[in-house]
């Protein structure tokens, strides 16, 4: 039986009953007139009311699309990322408005009433929320222990790089029978090669996998990959899929051209600004969580009181108060670029020295 049954069955249901969706593409000459599939139409399904999608002061690589994806907002440079981001991984992606409705709209397809999931407990609100969508049995686990997925669950939730706590998890101790879904929104880009994200830095492939394009990339939107299947199902039941206005289509466009920037000489630079933060917080006494880009230093109550005195100082690095974070481990989360100068980090350093002593 093949590992992707359930979805397979669920994809034939839709095709017996006449709901399988298909995309069309629509390449637009103005605002109401296009080629669809090679013929030329006028178009009357676009949401695009005052035809601002093609006012020639907006447009640059490309205007909104006027409408989901499903009706007639789908465009070449869709597509063409959509392909791009496939040869990256090996295997279909579905792109999708943001990172947040490509966790709803994964894990409220995936899994229903009658599975158990297990989520890390660090997990983002977003695959909190599409798991609540999913009406599954929802078990939280223990950050970073794998030895709380109940047996017989159908998938475990993680995601490769925790944007609060920087830290990577053991991701190979998290395959079994189960799917493993990984949202790779901070690693895409950075970690692993080519950029994949985490999993593939330690040579696992999950089943699905969320990435982003508004962070290492720069854009806006972002993408889940997994089996075929997965993708008809994305389109044919993934609520923030069909029901949502597809991205303009400059970020596509652009996201593509990021893609080709996004390589190994930036990642290396990046990963010796890292070092250079790391190693100076480390000289200074300052502990800081994880290990790559994300920089966490936990000030507790001292975090807002530091964050504005370094506002003062010209550097901008904001507090993350409670709820966000645990009550008493208030933080102050630096990230670094590939783009810092080596003396920047330093002025940042001696700046941190500086305010934690008269704080302390």
């Amino acid at each position: 039986m093949s590992r992707y049954a359930a979805i397979e069955a669920e994809v034939s249901r839709i095709d017996q009953s006449g709901l399988r969706r298909r995309l069309r593409r629509l390449q637009m000459i103005d605002a109401v007139r296009g080629v669809l599939d090679g013929a030329p139409v006028t178009v009357f399904c676009s949401n695009d009311y005052l035809g601002l999608a093609f006012e020639p002061s907006l447009v640059g690589g490309g205007g909104g699309v006027g409408s989901s994806r499903l009706i007639s907002g789908n465009r070449w440079a869709h597509e063409a990322l959509e392909e791009r981001l496939a040869a990256l991984y090996g295997r279909p992606a579905t792109l999708f408005s943001s990172g947040y409705h490509a966790n709803l709209a994964l894990m409220s397809t995936v899994v229903g009433e009658a599975d158990v999931v297990a989520s890390d407990a660090l997990n983002h609100a977003s695959i909190i929320d599409g798991l609540r969508l999913s009406k599954a049995g929802r078990v939280v686990t223990p950050h970073g222990d794998p030895g709380g997925i109940p047996e017989g669950a159908r998938m475990a939730v993680v995601e490769g790089l925790y944007s609060m706590d920087g830290d990577v998890l053991d991701l190979p101790a998290y395959r079994g029978e189960h799917w493993l879904a990984v949202d790779e929104a901070h690693a895409f880009g950075v970690l692993g090669p080519d950029g994949r994200g985490a999993a593939a830095a330690q040579g696992v492939e999950p089943d699905f996998v969320v990435g982003t394009l508004g962070k290492a990339l720069g854009c806006y939107g972002a993408f889940v990959v997994g089996p075929p299947c997965l993708k008809e199902l994305l389109v044919s039941r993934g609520r923030s899929f069909i029901f949502t206005t597809g991205l303009p289509e400059w970020v596509p466009t652009r996201a593509l051209a990021a893609l080709d920037l996004a390589n190994d000489e930036r990642r290396a630079r990046l990963s010796d600004r890292v070092r250079r933060l790391r190693a100076g917080l480390a000289a200074l006494g300052i502990p800081a969580l994880g290990r790559h880009h994300v920089v966490p230093i936990v000030l507790g109550g001292r975090t807002m009181d530091v964050a504005q005195a370094l506002l003062e100082r010209g550097f901008w690095a904001a507090g993350i108060r409670a709820p966000t974070v645990p009550a008493g481990h208030e933080r102050i989360r630096l990230t670094c670029s590939s783009e810092h100068t080596e003396q920047q980090i330093d002025q940042l350093l001696d700046a941190l020295n500086d305010i934690v002593r008269e704080r302390p």
